[in-house]
């Protein structure tokens, strides 16, 4: 489907991936459709892509859920999700998570640049990327609570692992708004820029990301992805075997 037709654009240039929401007309509100059609980009993307970069077009990253769609009657809407048996709701969210999760992938570095309003699903995007370059006027807000409902696409160990379990409570539990200083300084943003900044600084992360070996990237990315999880002796090995495939890899013993 075109990016007419599904609201979001894939476009390629050598080893950076640019995603754009293209609904500028209504902050960039998501749909169903929208989060099929970001799955697929993952099978799309070329074999040389090493950054991925996500944004919205206009004065929005995303204003969150389309609720004209999502409160309608037809195919996605909650009305017709409430009908379906538990596990059949429950499959057909998780279908609507791979919209972000692949961007969790391994062999890629992803990147938000959010500008303007980043609110529930727009939230949970920006937190689906592995670093967030905000611009000052940037607004973020976990806003679901609000409408009754909890954050269900893949934003809540995102959450959790950046600011703690408290702080990550109070965000959900309230659906308050943050600006970017805020969000800078409980560690959400990467980096938070003029707005006037926000492309360029995306460009030059992109150019520090690709500037190195792409293999001693992965490896790192995977380390630290891992590290929550693995004990210190755990991580200890993992560097090692790490660095022992970095060593025969740059000797030309690889597999």
């Amino acid at each position: 489907m075109t990016a007419e037709a599904t609201g979001v654009r894939l476009e390629c240039d050598g080893p950076v991936a640019t995603v754009t929401l293209c609904r500028p007309d209504v902050l960039n509100a998501q749909t169903p459709a929208m989060w099929r059609a970001m799955s697929d980009f993952s099978r799309d993307l070329p074999g040389d892509v090493r950054v991925v970069v996500v944004r919205g077009e206009g004065r929005a990253f995303s204003a969150g859920l389309d609720l004209s769609v999502a409160g309608a009657s037809g195919p996605g809407s909650f009305a017709e999700l409430s009908t379906l048996p538990e596990q059949e709701c429950a499959d057909r969210i998780a279908e609507l998570q791979g919209g972000f999760t692949w961007l969790h992938r391994p062999d890629v570095i992803s990147v938000a640049a959010v500008q303007g309003h980043a609110i529930g699903a727009g939230f949970q995007l920006a937190l689906a990327c592995d670093l967030r370059v905000l611009a000052e006027d940037a607004k973020l807000s976990m806003a679901e609570v609000t409408l009754g409902l909890v954050p269900d696409l893949a934003g809540t160990k995102r959450l959790v692992d950046l600011v703690g379990y408290a702080r990550a409570l109070e965000i959900c539990a309230t659906g308050r708004r943050m600006d970017a200083a805020e969000a800078d300084r409980i560690g959400l943003a990467t980096l938070v820029v003029p707005n006037a900044e926000l492309d360029g600084a995306v460009r030059d992360l992109t150019a520090g990301l690709l500037a190195n070996n792409r293999n001693a990237v992965v490896e790192i990315k995977a380390l630290l992805a891992g590290a929550g999880t693995r004990s210190a002796a755990e991580q200890q090995r993992a560097e090692r075997e790490a660095q022992t495939r970095r060593l025969r890899d740059l000797a030309g013993r690889g597999d």
